[in-house]
């Protein structure tokens, strides 16, 4: 695998917590950070990643990961468009879900178990990614990242509140150590 592995951004960075920049140039520089990408989520033993989660404001994802029937799906998604179904055919996926972003702590949260991202690949061809079970999570997940909204965005005010305790608590330990 090419790319280098960069450090995962934080909760509280603001590069996090705002929407990111669409693309408007398929050259070089975005498959080197795509290659950047795959190597970072590879190395935080992650199934998804967002450019700003590497502290790049561009609207881009990659993602490696299973579907419900298993299978292993891989790509990059540039400028991605998110579509759920509609509410009288959506079903929810209540499961545990955690972030790279917000390391340690996972929480509850449901979300709808099918999902269709559009956009394009790093060469700016069009590309249609539908998902299923942990894909439709993470294409959900990956696509709130580049609006600037991290899973604990999402959670109740109780939930989130646990979660971010949790994960200072890591943290300190951590750096402790």
């Amino acid at each position: 695998m090419v790319g280098r592995v960069r450090p995962i951004t934080l909760v509280g960075t603001p590069v996090l917590h705002r929407p990111c920049r669409p693309v408007d140039d398929f050259g070089p520089a975005l498959r080197e950070l795509a290659d950047d990408m795959f190597a970072s989520m590879y190395e935080a033993q992650g199934v998804g990643l967002a450019a700003n989660q590497i502290g790049v404001d561009l609207c881009v994802f990659v993602y490696d990961c299973p579907d419900a029937d298993g299978e292993r799906r891989k790509g990059a998604v540039v400028n991605p468009v998110l579509e759920l179904p509609a509410l009288e055919d959506r079903r929810l996926d209540d499961d545990e879900e955690g972030c790279l972003s917000v390391p340690g702590p996972h929480a509850r949260l449901a979300r709808p178990d099918r999902a269709t991202v559009r956009g394009f690949d790093v060469d700016g061809n069009e590309v249609t990614v539908e998902g299923t079970g942990l894909l439709a999570r993470c294409l959900q997940h990956e696509t709130d990242h580049l609006e600037g909204r991290l899973y604990i965005d999402r959670l109740s005010a109780r939930a989130r509140k646990r979660v971010l305790k949790e994960y200072e608590a890591l943290r300190a330990e951590s750096e402790a150590s």
